[in-house]
């Protein structure tokens, strides 16, 4: 029979500097890891889904409103609006505005969007925008993660089947578990060394279809915008496969410069500013990056008109800044424009609700006609975007979400 181990005072002082040591290590991680400055509070309640909105509602009332700085547009996902300031994302009640769930953590809250059903919150660290969270919108659960190098200032563009995060001099695209299909532009510290087509280029615009990346860019010693066209899931995302690149028509010097105005399979529409005796126009690109067909338009976009154009209930719409224009679903040919918008619509009830001063126009999707106009007293001249949600219409204005019904 074997005696009993004897642990000896030495033994002991050992054993105890290991634990101190130990819990002193923990700590150090925990000071400076990403959950230290996260808070997380989740929803177990129920959430009422809205059913869709049958008829256009002759009057709007406000109901509730919140500061919303982060966010483009209104973000609702079922029964849940997500408003994003001040480093917190939080999800509110449809009806009431009733805060559910909130997220938090202690650095600045670069952008959020809905993708994919999900809200996406972008966080910048000293990388950049690239701390990313995606949370489930009824009840705040935190799901996919990642974290890269980013710009400083990024623009998510939902694509549908990715979403595009674009800075200055940098691009990423992400499928719905926030996996990187592509980067695009600027690498720090390169593990493909030259995998990347140019450099020294800002980009300018991005879009995306399941089958075409579009960007537009400007790179050193060229004269005009450029056009790329990249594969939107090359077989590795850190070299990215171009179908076609090329410089575009010099444009008119203080005009906004070329944008990317939708892209739906494999063409491309682009705006082009005035120049070279030729009016602002939407030039449309065929897969190889041919131009196909151009398009005049009545006046000039402005800086405003920041995105791509917006899919809802089969109706393409492109805000110009100062006019909203419908595109063809597949030819993205422009159909019809209505004058003197003030931002981006949305569908309701086979109509399409256009902000316009003091109200919403009433729209008929299939040709542009006015039907009718739904005054709405606003505190804001624009831009307003209109995202609608069952019966609720909510708008973003200015820093805010205003509901009404």
């Amino acid at each position: 029979m074997l005696a009993p181990e004897r642990r000896t005072r030495a033994d002991l002082i050992v054993a105890a500097a290991l634990a101190v040591a130990i819990v002193v290590a923990a700590s150090v991680v925990w000071l400076r890891s990403d959950a230290r400055g996260t808070t997380s509070i989740t929803w177990d309640g129920p959430v009422a889904v809205p059913a869709a909105a049958t008829t256009v509602p002759a009057t709007l009332t406000e109901v509730w409103r919140a500061t919303s700085a982060a966010t483009t547009r209104p973000l609702a996902v079922g029964g849940t609006v997500a408003t994003a300031d001040a480093g917190s994302v939080v999800g509110r009640d449809l009806e009431t505005g009733a805060r559910h769930w909130s997220y938090q953590r202690n650095m600045p809250l670069c952008a959020a969007a809905s993708a994919w059903q999900t809200i996406i919150a972008v966080y910048r660290d000293r990388r950049g925008c690239g701390q990313v969270t995606q949370l489930t919108a009824a009840d705040g659960a935190r799901g996919a993660q990642r974290t890269s190098d980013a710009d400083d200032a990024i623009v998510l563009v939902d694509a549908g089947t990715h979403l595009i995060s674009a800075g200055d001099t940098r691009l990423e695209m992400w499928r719905s578990d926030l996996v990187r299909t592509v980067e695009y532009g600027r690498v720090d510290a390169a593990v493909n060394p030259n995998a990347q087509p140019r450099t020294g280029c800002t980009l300018l615009s991005a879009g995306a279809s399941a089958t075409r990346l579009a960007v537009v860019e400007r790179c050193r010693g060229e004269a005009a915008d450029r056009l790329t066209l990249l594969d939107p899931v090359p077989d590795d995302n850190q070299k990215p496969e171009e179908f076609a690149s090329s410089v575009l028509a010099e444009s008119a010097a203080g005009t906004m410069g070329t944008r990317v105005v939708a892209v739906a399979g494999d063409r491309t529409a682009l705006y082009l500013p005035p120049g070279d005796g030729t009016g602002p126009r939407i030039q449309v690109f065929g897969e190889a990056g041919q131009a196909t067909a151009e398009y005049p338009l009545p006046h000039p976009a402005t800086d405003a008109a920041t995105v791509p154009a917006k899919s809802r209930d089969g109706i393409v719409t492109w805000w110009t800044g100062t006019d909203t224009v419908a595109l063809g679903s597949a030819d993205l040919a422009p159909r019809w424009t209505v004058p003197d918008t003030i931002g981006w619509g949305d569908a309701m009830a086979g109509a399409l609700l256009l902000p316009v001063d003091d109200a919403l126009a009433v729209v008929d999707p299939a040709t542009g006609t006015v039907q009718g106009r739904i005054p709405v007293d606003r505190d804001e001249t624009g831009p307003i975007a209109v995202t609608v949600a069952g019966s609720t219409v909510l708008e973003q204005r200015g820093d805010e979400v205003v509901a009404l019904r």
